[in-house]
């Protein structure tokens, strides 16, 4: 209960739901980067044709994982940055006036 309090003095106003998304896609994105990485496809100086051919659709599927892994990551950090300025209005806030210039 205090540090509700504190929290809301201090006028930190975050969207839960958003900041929740953005950290699940950006922890996912992680652990899809470092284990997508950390299997490779390698091969060796004896290999034939068909392997040598394989080999190649493999690493570039590698590399198409590796790139929509980075992509989930970037939009959750997007999502985690975006969560601290989407705010609701509460209904005690003032409200902006325009006042008409005087001519």
């Amino acid at each position: 209960m205090i540090r509700f309090n504190l929290i809301r003095n201090r006028l930190i106003l975050v969207d839960k739901k958003i900041l929740g998304g953005g950290l699940v896609m950006l922890v996912v994105g992680m652990v899809l980067l470092l284990s997508i990485n950390s299997s490779i496809p390698a091969g060796n100086s004896e290999m034939s044709e068909e392997e040598i051919i394989d080999l190649i659709i493999k690493e570039q599927e590698n590399k198409d994982m590796n790139i929509l892994a980075s992509i989930l990551t970037g939009v959750g950090f997007l999502l985690v940055l975006i969560s601290f300025g989407a705010r609701k209005k509460t209904k005690g806030s003032a409200k902006k006036e325009e006042k008409k210039p005087i001519t």
